[in-house]
């Protein structure tokens, strides 16, 4: 693991966000189990076997630096009773390379409990602070209000529609795109 990671582990109102370990495999794997949290990803519920595959590249991933192309997620648990919740991250958005991009999921049972926003909110003060990126972006399928709201109380700022790309990339034409560098973050008071 990246010695930048070896000890993070943030700690929130309600949540502990950490990177993750062999042993969080079958919670992680059963939280992906609902398909309605892919309603706007273009992902799907994978077999034991592929997500496997999967956890194994997450947690290889954490041997990236900083200063590479990383894509870190991370385990999301409640404070108060271990359990996963969701996972966090922020990574190189392949079409904006070497830009970063903040990502999450919260399993569908915790959903409208602000989780989300606290998560990204502690992520992005690490991927700011720690991590040392100036800006960071998220985008979301424009139906998914959920997430634009999280973003608009983190004070990320629309940027574009996303259109024209093309390959790996293509499921996102469509989705929206907004931004935020540091400045704006730290000044920024997270809404609740």
């Amino acid at each position: 693991m990246h010695e930048g990671l070896t000890a993070m582990r943030l700690e929130t109102e309600r949540l502990s966000i950490r990177p993750y370990r062999m042993e969080d495999l079958q919670e992680s794997f059963a939280l992906m189990q609902d398909p309605a949290l892919f309603a706007y990803m273009p992902l799907d519920v994978m077999p034991r076997e592929a997500y496997e595959g999967l956890f194994a590249w997450l947690i290889d991933s954490y041997r990236t630096p900083f200063d590479g192309p990383f894509k870190y997620s991370f385990a999301v648990r409640s404070r108060e009773t271990g359990a996963m919740i969701g996972w966090c991250g922020v990574g190189v958005l392949d079409f904006l390379a070497p830009d970063k991009e903040l990502y999450y999921l919260i399993g569908r049972e915790h959903w409208g409990r602000g989780y989300a926003t606290e998560a990204a909110g502690a992520l992005a003060a690490y991927a700011f602070g720690t991590i040392g990126l100036s800006r960071l972006y998220a985008k979301a399928d424009p139906r998914n209000a959920a997430s634009l709201r999280v973003f608009e109380k983190l004070g990320f700022a629309f940027d574009r529609v996303l259109e024209g790309l093309t390959g790996d990339d293509e499921a996102c034409n469509g989705e929206l795109l907004y931004v935020l560098g540091r400045g704006r973050f730290e000044a920024f008071e997270i809404s609740e």
